[in-house]
């Protein structure tokens, strides 16, 4: 998982250096979190992308696409030669997914807020059916300032979706500005739980906490897992800085963040 993630992070700085346009500092930070879900989680079959069966995923943080471009091709989705177009006109790589137009792409997101209310629909047709796949969501931090998060939250919880993981890409940064300066979150895991779900908090680069709580048992409830994360993880003059929430790195600082990550 350690050297997919890192693929994953050379191709999101080579797309975005390529494209000039791009997410960076988002699509850096939740790499990890893509990694260990891809790679070793969910149960997902590239060659058949539609199996009724499946694991669903979904990026609720869609402006993060280019992360979420870069684990479906190296997980064997699409080709990683079309990682070249992204952001290209008529390209199927837009600046947001499309489910119509890339294989392993659940929902089409973008609009904050989203994608938690369509992961709860999904677990909720998952019961309906009496089946056993699950449903994965990766939401901004900064989008939990949106209140139809809350009302799914809220909704999941009455409805105890234990087939449904929600992880939050807590980076504490937003666009211009951090998080707590912006709108308070915390306590944020107080937040959850006080909504029914059970809540852990652990590194969110560390691959192998990533995996013990998505794969923990079910206790009954739906999860959310806090993912403690730097903005921009990897590339020493992005970490942590707000100003990297979609800047494009020059060619230089290309030829550097490619040296760090090699």
């Amino acid at each position: 998982m350690r050297k997919e993630a890192t693929r994953i992070r050379r191709s999101v700085i080579e797309m975005i250096g390529r494209a000039r346009m791009g997410h960076i500092g988002g699509d850096l930070s939740t790499t990890d979190i893509l990694a260990t879900l891809f790679f070793a989680v969910l149960r997902i079959d590239p060659s058949n992308p539609t199996t009724p069966e499946r694991d669903r995923f979904i990026l609720s943080k869609g402006h993060c696409a280019a992360a979420l471009y870069s684990t479906l091709a190296l997980r064997g989705f699409l080709p990683v030669e079309a990682l070249s177009t992204f952001m290209q006109p008529l390209s199927a790589l837009n600046g947001h997914p499309n489910r119509r137009k890339v294989p392993g792409v659940e929902a089409n997101t973008g609009p904050l807020g989203h994608g938690l209310p369509i992961a709860v629909g999904s677990a909720v047709a998952s019961k309906l059916k009496s089946s056993q796949w699950r449903t994965f969501v990766v939401l901004g931090d900064g989008e939990l300032q949106e209140g139809s998060n809350w009302e799914a939250a809220m909704c999941a919880g009455h409805r105890r979706l234990d087939n449904l993981v929600a992880i939050v890409d807590r980076n504490r940064l937003q666009q211009g500005a951090r998080t707590e300066d912006t709108n308070q979150l915390e306590p944020l895991a107080s937040r959850w739980t006080s909504f029914g779900w059970e809540t852990v908090e652990i590194d969110g680069h560390d691959l192998a906490a990533l995996y013990d709580a998505f794969t923990s048992p079910r206790n009954g409830k739906p999860k959310c897992v806090i993912a403690k994360t730097v903005k921009g993880k990897g590339i020493s003059f992005i970490e942590d800085r707000v100003e990297w929430h979609h800047k494009v790195p020059t060619v230089e600082q290309i030829e550097l963040a490619l040296k760090e990550l090699a």
